[in-house]
């Protein structure tokens, strides 16, 4: 059964708001203030609290790859306190998630933020009952872009691994994808920004309103 798996920082929701908040409250604790910005550091964001430490932490001198290790524990929990207080779903959205179910696709979450956050924000949001399946970056001993990783989402949503594509926004969604050989569709619409179409993915997606139809074209 052909099913639709989708990415969630970036994709689904907005989350580079709460994250960067996370990452600056670690850095105000060592008397640094707020080293990110969420109008600019969007991006790094979404590749994960290491990434916004290590960036953070590149702009003041004496500190490395020990002060990361260090607070990458406490951002997570500073994360999980405010996980939903900037956070919002893309427009269209979860009506793009009912019209695919509608349709007959089995629907799921395949992300590489920790499970239990991932369910956390989702049951927040209030929309965690309509996916039948969420795999996160520790729910398995592997994770995006390996294809166990997308093809174990499939699985427990109902869907046929072989026959389900992955709705992302950055290069790690489209290798998945493609080390799944299955179709990807890339949103132009992330925080992630920067030129999709070069990524080569099967589709590019400006409007959640156009998903249904697409899908529908890349099984067909």
């Amino acid at each position: 059964m052909h099913s639709v798996m989708f990415d969630l920082d970036g994709t689904l929701a907005d989350t580079s708001g709460d994250l960067i908040a996370a990452a600056n409250a670690c850095f105000r604790k060592l008397g640094l203030g707020d080293l990110l910005d969420r109008a600019h550091d969007q991006a790094t964001a979404l590749r994960g609290g290491r990434a916004m430490l290590k960036l953070g932490f590149s702009r003041v001198d004496g500190f490395g790859e020990a002060d990361i290790d260090a607070q990458y524990q406490p951002l997570l929990e500073a994360y999980a306190q405010d996980i939903d207080t900037h956070t919002t779903l893309y427009p269209g959205a979860m009506d793009a998630v009912e019209t695919l179910k509608s349709r007959g696709y089995p629907v799921g979450i395949c992300t590489n933020k920790p499970e239990g956050l991932a369910e956390t924000l989702m049951t927040r949001l209030g929309v965690r009952a309509a996916f039948g399946s969420l795999v996160g970056a520790d729910t398995l001993a592997v994770r995006k872009p390996d294809p166990e990783h997308l093809f174990e989402a499939a699985r427990r949503a109902g869907g046929t691994p072989a026959q389900t594509c992955l709705i992302g926004d950055t290069l790690t969604d489209r290798k998945t994808a493609q080390n799944a050989n299955v179709p990807s569709v890339l949103v132009t619409f992330g925080p992630a920004g920067g030129d999709m179409a070069a990524l080569k993915p099967d589709a590019l997606l400006d409007n959640y309103a156009d998903l249904p139809d697409l899908v529908d074209r890349l099984f067909s």
